[in-house]
């Protein structure tokens, strides 16, 4: 009989020979064909791609969200901020529409629900009515002070370096006491009240336009 070699003079298989070899190019094919399939992230960092969206947690914070401004949650699904060389104005319009949001929808329960001014011309209690029953004179004065605003603030939303939305002179006398953790709270609070009064005028047009009803009426419809 022919004797068997002892088990310590058998070799074993080291990492770079065939089997092993094959495994690995096995490997490395199904993670390529399995990265073939997964969204492209161009222009990213490697910081960037390990981040997700506090908003949309499936998708990865946008390049250019890089939460300096106040209320940045990663939230841009269309890619919006791709396409904008300097954020600083898309924040100006923002917070811009975010306030005249806010005043259209204060003033629209104000005219359903609270006093009005003498006469004719501001019995009506229909908000989108107001605009015309009141005339041409109450209209152009308040398209006159809105673009007297925006001359006087031209310069600095298209070209200056300040903070986005701030109207210098218009802080209020107890902005300057405050902390800076404290007027970050309050730039953050702003937008968040911004961005509800744009939904909230939208809904308000839908209930006065489609519904026909009031706009504190909660009662479902006929």
């Amino acid at each position: 009989y022919q004797t068997l070699p002892d088990r310590a003079s058998i070799p074993e298989h080291h990492p770079s020979t065939p089997i092993a070899t094959m495994k690995s190019v096995i490997f490395a094919s199904a993670m390529a064909s399995a990265a073939a399939f997964a969204p492209a992230q161009v222009g990213r960092s490697t910081v960037a791609l390990n981040e997700m969206s506090k908003s949309i947690p499936f998708l990865t914070v946008p390049e250019k969200l890089d939460g300096s401004m106040a209320g940045d949650m990663g939230f841009d699904p269309m890619g919006l901020s791709d396409i904008q060389t300097d954020l600083r104005y898309a924040r100006w319009a923002e917070i811009k529409h975010g306030r005249v949001a806010m005043l259209a929808v204060t003033g629209m329960v104000w005219q359903e629900y609270l006093p009005h001014l003498p006469g004719a011309a501001y019995a009506t209690t229909d908000p989108f009515e107001a605009i015309s029953s009141v005339g041409f004179g109450s209209n152009f004065q308040t398209l006159l002070a809105i673009g007297v605003l925006e001359l006087a603030n031209w310069e600095e939303t298209f070209n200056g370096d300040s903070r986005p939305g701030v109207l210098k002179g218009w802080e209020g006398g107890g902005w300057a006491k405050k902390t800076e953790k404290q007027q970050a709270k309050a730039y953050e609070q702003e937008i968040v009240h911004c961005r509800l009064a744009m939904i909230a005028f939208i809904g308000a047009t839908h209930q006065t336009f489609l519904l026909h009803k009031g706009l504190l009426d909660f009662s479902s419809p006929n």
